[in-house]
C-alpha cells in the first residue's frame, strides 16, 4: 500500500473522479456536509474525501483507490450501523437502491443503497414479505450483521434467507458468493459484518405472509413487576408465529403523544403474530391478563407493510441515542426487579426491552452462517436518547446523566448477562469478538486471512486477519 502521508485527499479525488461515475467530494465543497452525514448523530464523520457510488463500478473504484492510498475506507449506507467516525474515504451507497422481485422463485435483489421499506413494499403486490426489522434501516447492514426482524421465530435470521452475495474484495474483484461459490466468503457474509467486500448487491429469500395480528399496546406501569414476570414463564410455550417483546418507557410530553400516556410511564407489549384474531388472543391471554386493561390498545388485524409501521413507528430522523444489549440464558427476579427502577426512576431513565429470541433463529441449517449466539432466548435492550428526542448530542451535562443512567443499568444486570451481543445491536467496536462464538470468530478471521489479508475493510466491527 501506498503510505497516506504521501498521498493527500486532492490526488485521490482526482484519481477516483477519473473512474467515478458518481460525485466525489472533499470537506468545503457543496454538498460534502450532506454526503459526510449518518443517522447516528453520535458519530461525526470527517472523511479526507466522501464518495457517492452509482454502481459496481464506483465501488470497485473506491476500493482500488482506498488500497492503493492507504486510507481507511467506511461503506455506509442510512448510517444505522455506524459506530467509528470516518477519517478517510467514505463511500456511501444510497443511490444503489434498486430493488427487483422475482415472485416465481420468492426472491428479492436488492442493491446495497435499499432500505426495508423498500423491499416491503415492492414485495407487497406478490403477497411476499422479507425477514426484515425497522422500515428505515438500510438492508445490507441489518443482513450482514444478523438481522433479527419480526419473521425471524419463524423463519429465521435475515442473514439466513441470503442466496446469493455480489460484492467487490479487497483486491477489487467483482464476484458472486452463494453455496456453489467461494463458500467460505459467502458463509462468513451471513453475520460478518461489513469485513469482507462492499456489498454491491443481495437476493433474498422472500416469504408468503398473508394479514397479521400485530401492534404495540400501552398499559399502566404499575403492572409491570407482574408483567415481566409472567413473561418469563410464558415465553417458554411461545409458538414460532409470535414475535413479541415487553417494554419500559417514560412516553414524551407532547402533543402526539396520547392523553391517556401523556408524559407518564408505561408498560408496553409489542406483538407480531402470524394469524388471526382469535387464536393471537388464545395465546397472548396469559400475558395480557398480567399487563391489565389497556390505556392504549394498539393491536389489531393489519398487512405486513401496516405491521412493520406500526412497531417501528415513524420514520425517526437523524439522532443521537445510547443503546446496550445484553443476553440472558433466564431471567431471574435480581434482573427482573432492576428494569422498573432503571426506566420510570425520578431522573429519566432509558428505555427498557425484554425480547424473547428462539424459534426458527435458534434451529439454523447445517450451513449457516456465523450469526450471534443462537441458543440464547432473552434479550435486555436499553435505549437512551441524547437531548430533546434525540434530535441533537445535547451538552456535556446532558450526554452525562444518559451515560449515567445506561451505564448503572449495564452494572446491575452484568453478573446476569452471558457476556455475548448481537452485532446489530452491538455499539461498542471493541467487543466484536463477544458477538459470535469462539469457534465462529476464529472462522471469521481465517476468512479475512483468504480474502483481505492486507485488511483492506476495517470497519467498526473489525474481524483481524488470522
Amino acid at each position: 500500500m501506498t503510505n497516506t502521508t504521501t498521498v493527500g485527499p486532492e490526488r485521490v479525488a482526482r484519481t477516483l473522479r477519473d473512474a467515478f461515475a458518481g460525485p466525489v467530494r472533499l470537506p468545503g465543497d457543496a454538498a460534502y456536509d450532506a454526503t459526510r452525514s449518518g443517522w447516528n448523530l453520535r458519530i461525526e464523520h470527517r472523511p479526507l474525501v466522501a464518495a457517492e457510488a452509482t454502481g459496481p463500478g464506483d465501488v470497485r473504484a473506491a476500493v482500488i483507490a482506498a488500497r492503493e492510498s492507504g486510507l481507511p475506507l467506511t461503506v455506509q449506507a442510512t448510517g444505522h450501523g455506524t459506530h467509528v467516525p470516518a477519517d478517510g474515504l467514505l463511500l456511501t451507497t444510497g443511490r444503489m437502491a434498486d430493488v427487483r422481485i422475482d415472485p416465481y422463485r420468492c426472491v428479492a435483489r436488492v442493491g446495497p443503497g435499499a432500505r426495508w421499506s423498500d423491499v416491503i413494499a415492492a414485495a407487497a403486490p406478490f403477497g411476499l414479505a422479507p425477514l426484515s426489522g425497522t422500515p428505515f434501516v438500510g438492508v445490507t447492514g441489518y443482513t450482514l450483521g444478523g438481522g433479527t426482524g419480526w419473521l425471524s421465530r419463524k423463519y429465521g435470521y435475515a442473514a439466513d434467507s441470503v442466496v446469493t452475495a455480489e460484492l467487490v474484495t479487497a483486491d477489487g474483484e467483482h464476484v458472486t458468493a452463494n453455496a456453489e461459490h467461494h463458500a467460505d466468503l459467502f458463509w462468513a457474509l451471513r453475520g460478518g459484518g461489513g469485513n469482507f467486500g462492499v456489498v454491491t448487491a443481495l437476493e433474498l429469500r422472500l416469504h408468503a405472509v398473508g394479514r397479521v395480528y400485530a401492534g404495540l399496546s400501552l398499559y399502566d406501569a404499575g403492572n409491570a413487576a407482574e408483567t415481566l414476570a409472567r413473561y418469563r414463564e410464558w415465553a417458554a410455550d411461545e409458538p414460532d408465529e409470535l414475535n413479541t417483546a415487553v417494554m419500559l418507557m417514560r412516553m414524551p410530553d407532547v402533543p402526539a403523544v396520547p392523553a391517556p400516556v401523556r408524559g407518564r410511564p408505561v408498560l408496553a407489549v409489542r406483538v407480531f403474530h402470524l394469524g388471526g384474531y382469535e387464536e393471537a388472543e388464545h395465546r397472548l391471554g396469559p400475558l395480557l391478563e398480567a399487563a391489565g386493561a389497556p390505556l392504549v390498545d394498539g393491536f389489531r388485524a393489519m398487512t405486513f407493510a401496516e405491521a412493520s409501521t406500526a412497531l417501528a413507528g415513524a420514520s425517526s430522523p437523524p439522532m443521537a441515542v445510547r443503546q446496550h444489549l445484553d443476553l440472558f440464558r433466564d431471567l431471574p427476579d435480581a434482573v427482573l426487579g432492576t428494569l422498573p427502577d432503571a426506566a420510570f426512576g425520578d431522573v429519566p431513565g432509558p428505555a427498557v426491552e425484554v425480547r424473547h429470541w428462539g424459534g426458527a433463529m435458534a434451529r439454523p441449517a447445517p450451513d449457516a452462517g456465523p450469526v450471534g449466539h443462537r441458543d440464547v432466548p432473552f434479550s435486555v435492550i436499553a435505549t437512551a436518547p441524547y437531548g430533546p428526542g434525540g434530535t441533537g448530542y445535547g451538552d456535556a451535562g446532558v450526554r452525562a446523566r444518559v451515560d449515567a443512567g445506561v451505564d448503572g443499568l449495564v452494572r446491575r444486570l452484568r453478573p446476569y448477562a452471558t457476556g455475548g451481543s448481537f452485532l446489530n445491536f452491538l455499539t461498542d467496536p471493541t467487543r466484536t469478538r463477544d458477538a459470535y462464538t469462539p469457534d465462529d470468530h476464529a472462522g471469521l478471521c481465517r476468512v479475512k486471512q483468504t480474502w483481505d489479508p492486507d485488511d483492506v475493510f476495517r470497519p467498526g466491527h473489525h474481524i483481524p486477519p488470522l
